[in-house]
């Protein structure tokens, strides 16, 4: 089942984030409480989830970003793509993106975006199958700073 995660889901959002690039799931304090609470309460905000057997399995990110350009026309990015890896090559990372694409697409964006810091190809390879390409464009990031991540 494909659907957007609800206040429930965060235990096996942040068990599932272990398959990420996450080393350790965060302590259950005021803090998660208050970053999990953003983003329920965001109607932009949407963590959308594969779930099998009651576990979430795969997921992926999509905030639709109001814009005053392109004819004042949103736009959308995507962040924190994974799949469990028992439950790769299976299509739900796919269909997390499709799911993402709709509520893009209904809420009128006019392009969606996302950055991958994977060097595999197999990772380019999905992304492009899922219809996104690296053509005409080029990615740059800033980091704002470094997180060590073991410590969190």
């Amino acid at each position: 089942m494909i659907r957007e995660a609800n206040r429930k889901d965060i235990n096996g959002l942040l068990e599932l984030y272990l398959h990420l690039h996450e080393t350790s799931v965060p302590a259950d304090d005021e803090h998660l409480a208050e970053v999990w609470n953003k983003i329920a309460t965001n109607s932009d905000y949407h963590l959308i989830v594969a779930e099998e057997d009651g576990r979430i399995v795969s997921s992926c990110t999509c905030i639709v970003v109001p814009n005053l350009t392109r004819g004042v026309t949103p736009y959308a990015l995507v962040e924190n793509v994974v799949t469990h890896k028992d439950y790769r090559g299976r299509g739900l990372g796919t269909a997390c993106l499709d799911y993402a694409k709709d509520i893009a697409t209904k809420a009128g964006c006019y392009k969606m975006m996302l950055i991958t810091g994977s060097s595999n190809p197999k990772t380019h390879e999905f992304y492009k199958r899922a219809g996104y390409s690296a053509e005409g464009k080029t990615a740059y990031y800033q980091k704002l700073k470094e997180v060590n991540w073991n410590k969190l």
